[in-house]
C-alpha cells in the first residue's frame, strides 16, 4: 500500500429516505356499495448502515464519497397494498473504525468484527393509510399519514489500526527499518527525519506457524501532543495495541532521557496508554563491542529498573528472536 492510498480519516454527509405516504384510497367495485376505505400504508425510508470489512485496511475507497443518500420509501396504494421499502445503503469500513458525530464530536459507536453492521441513519417510518383510521363512526376516513422526514447527519469515520504491538520512537530511530526485518512489510527507509509518513503494518511469523500483527507510526517528537511535527495525527494507532515498543537507537547521548519524553507526550495524548505493557529496545547495537555491551546494560539496569529492555541491531540481525519470543511472552501472558 502505497503513503498515497492511505486513508484514515474522511468527512461524510449521509441521509436516509424519508417514509411513503399512507393512502386516501376508497374501494370502487362493481356490485360492491360502499366498499370503504382500503388505503394501505407507507414504506420505510431506507437506512444507512456502516458495516465491518476484514478485507479493507484503509479508508481510501471513500475518500470521495461526499454524499451518501439513502432512496425514500414508496406511497401506500389501493387494497391496502404497501409502498416499497427505501433502499437501504452500506458504507463498508475496515475494522477499527470510530464514527463520530461531525458537530458534537461524540463517538457513535465502533466497528471492530468482520461483518458487524450498525445503522448511522435510520429511514423514516411509512404513514399508515386510511384504512387504520376507519371506525363506526367515522366509515369514510378521507386522511391518512405522510411518512416521517428523513434524518441527515454530518459523520466523520476516523480508523485507529489494530495491531498488537505498536513501534514508539523519534525520527530516525530504525523503526521502519526494524519492521522490514521482522515482517515482509516493505516501509519507504532513508537517512532524513519523517520519511515514514503513513502507519505501516507488517504480520511477524512466530514458531508454530503463529503470527503477530506490528504497526510503525510517523516519529514521535518532543512537543508532538500540541501538534509539533507528524507524529502527533498518527498516535491514535496506538491507542489500541496491547503493547509498545519504545525505540532508542544506541548512540542517543541520554537514552533514559529520550524515553522519558516519549512516555511524556504519550501520556499527554491519553493518560491510559500508560496501562500498556512496554519494552524498551535498543537498537544500532552492532556498533557495540562486548565490553561497551556490558557498561550499557548496568546503566539500562539502573535506569528502567521493573521495565524490561533488549539490545539488538536490525541491520545485523542480532536479537530479532529474542525479541520476537519477548513480545509473543508479553502478547500471551
Amino acid at each position: 500500500m502505497t503513503e498515497g492510498n492511505f486513508v484514515d480519516y474522511v468527512k461524510i454527509y449521509v441521509s436516509s429516505g424519508k417514509g411513503g405516504r399512507g393512502s386516501t384510497h376508497l374501494h370502487r367495485e362493481k356490485f360492491i356499495e360502499k366498499g370503504g376505505p382500503d388505503g394501505g400504508d407507507g414504506g420505510r425510508g431506507g437506512h444507512v448502515y456502516i458495516i465491518g470489512n476484514k478485507g479493507l485496511w484503509t479508508l481510501f475507497h471513500l475518500k470521495f464519497a461526499r454524499h451518501i443518500k439513502a432512496g425514500h420509501g414508496g406511497d401506500g396504494g389501493s387494497d391496502r397494498s404497501t409502498g416499497a421499502d427505501g433502499e437501504d445503503k452500506y458504507i463498508e469500513v475496515p475494522l477499527g473504525t470510530v464514527v463520530r458525530d461531525k458537530d458534537t464530536n461524540e463517538i457513535l459507536f465502533e466497528i471492530t468484527e468482520d461483518g458487524e453492521k450498525r445503522i448511522v441513519v435510520q429511514g423514516g417510518k411509512g404513514g399508515l393509510g386510511n384504512w387504520h383510521f376507519r371506525s363506526s363512526t367515522n366509515q369514510t376516513p378521507r386522511y391518512a399519514q405522510p411518512g416521517l422526514p428523513s434524518v441527515e447527519a454530518d459523520i466523520v469515520l476516523e480508523l485507529k489500526v489494530l495491531a498488537d504491538v505498536g513501534l514508539v520512537g523519534f525520527p530516525n530511530a530504525g523503526k521502519s527499518t526494524l519492521l522490514s526485518v521482522l515482517t515482509s512489510a516493505k516501509p519507504k527507509i532513508a537517512d532524513y527525519p519523517f520519511t515514514t509518513l503513513k502507519p505501516n503494518l507488517g504480520i511477524v511469523a512466530y514458531r508454530d506457524y503463529q503470527s503477530f500483527v506490528i504497526a510503525d507510526i510517523p516519529g514521535i517528537i518532543e512537543g508532538a501532543a500540541e501538534g509539533k511535527g507528524l507524529g502527533h495525527y498518527f498516535l491514535r494507532h496506538i491507542e489500541r495495541n496491547s503493547t509498545l515498543l519504545f525505540l532508542v537507537p544506541v548512540d542517543t547521548p541520554d537514552i533514559k532521557a529520550e524515553y522519558d519524553i516519549l512516555v511524556n507526550e504519550l501520556t499527554k495524548y491519553n493518560p491510559e496508554m500508560l496501562d500498556k505493557e512496554r519494552i524498551v529496545v535498543i537498537s544500532k547495537c552492532d556498533m557495540l563491542d562486548d565490553e561497551l555491551k556490558s557498561e550499557l546494560k548496568t546503566q539500562l539496569d539502573q535506569d528502567f529498573g521493573d521495565i524490561p529492555y533488549m539490545l539488538i541491531s536490525s541491520v545485523a540481525q542480532q536479537g530479532l528472536t529474542e525479541l520476537k519470543d519477548k513480545l509473543w511472552q508479553m502478547l500471551n501472558a
